[in-house]
């Protein structure tokens, strides 16, 4: 597991109130009990972690947690490539 990952944990259980283990690439949103607003606090502190930007179309997309931590990750890439 790479260290953004374990960051992308620590934000979403700090925010979300979860269990770590919750949080496996299959897990979604339902199943760690967030609701929209959770998952917008999540993005936002994302976005101000990582200095990306996570466009609205983009989050939508995400099926679990497997989808956001492997964008999340490729958008820091890209970032550090640029």
């Amino acid at each position: 597991m790479s260290a953004t990952e374990e960051t992308i944990k620590d934000i979403i259980v700090k925010i979300v109130h979860c269990d770590r283990e919750v949080l496996t690439p299959t897990s979604t949103f339902e199943d760690m009990k967030a609701d929209s607003l959770d998952m917008v606090q999540v993005l936002v502190a994302l976005e101000d972690e990582f200095d990306i930007e996570i466009p609205d179309e983009d989050a939508q997309k995400f099926q679990n947690f497997g989808d956001f931590a492997a964008y999340v990750e490729a958008r820091v890439a890209e970032k550090g490539n640029a």
